[in-house]
């Protein structure tokens, strides 16, 4: 297996979790706020799209740092909406990773590494560091659920309301 198949295999069964988990979230609970300084649901959930778009483009067109980053666009109103356009990013990394060449994941795109500190990172290093935050932020999302009553499903192994026995 190649590093890039590696990587779209890691990837696929990564965003397959993250969109059951999102899935299983109770829709009328997405303005839940477990503290005053957190996010609400939906505006974590929120986070893997605008992730996910941050992908797209280290993978097209790279980052224009010469300006103040834009701030995200706000959430759509519902945790469906956000897993319909989570599912069609996923899709679209897959498509932008599998037809590109080693050498052309090998080259970099400029990302803050550091405060007001830009690095050049491989474009397959983005990929992983992004890939590794979707499950850092499955993690907090997967807590949110249980505060909203929801069930978690399996995520690395069985949960308490997906047992395996």
């Amino acid at each position: 297996m190649t590093t890039k198949e590696h990587f779209l295999a890691a990837y696929a069964r990564e965003c397959a979790t993250t969109k059951r988990v999102l899935a299983a979230y109770p829709e009328d609970r997405g303005d839940l706020r477990p503290h005053e300084r957190s996010k609400t649901a939906r505006e974590l959930a929120w986070v893997f799209v605008v992730e996910q778009g941050m992908l797209i483009k280290a993978l097209t067109t790279g980052f224009d740092w010469s300006s103040p980053p834009a701030s995200p666009p706000e959430p759509p109103a519902t945790i469906a909406e956000i897993i319909d356009a989570f599912d069609a990013d996923c899709r679209r990394v897959v498509e932008l990773v599998g037809g590109m060449s080693d050498e052309a994941l090998a080259t970099t795109v400029q990302f803050p590494v550091g405060p007001k500190q830009l690095g050049d990172i491989p474009r397959l290093d983005f990929s992983w560091m992004l890939l590794h935050d979707q499950v850092h932020h499955r993690g907090q999302f997967s807590v949110y659920l249980r505060m909203a009553g929801g069930k978690v499903p399996s995520i690395y192994g069985p949960s308490a309301d997906e047992p395996w026995f």
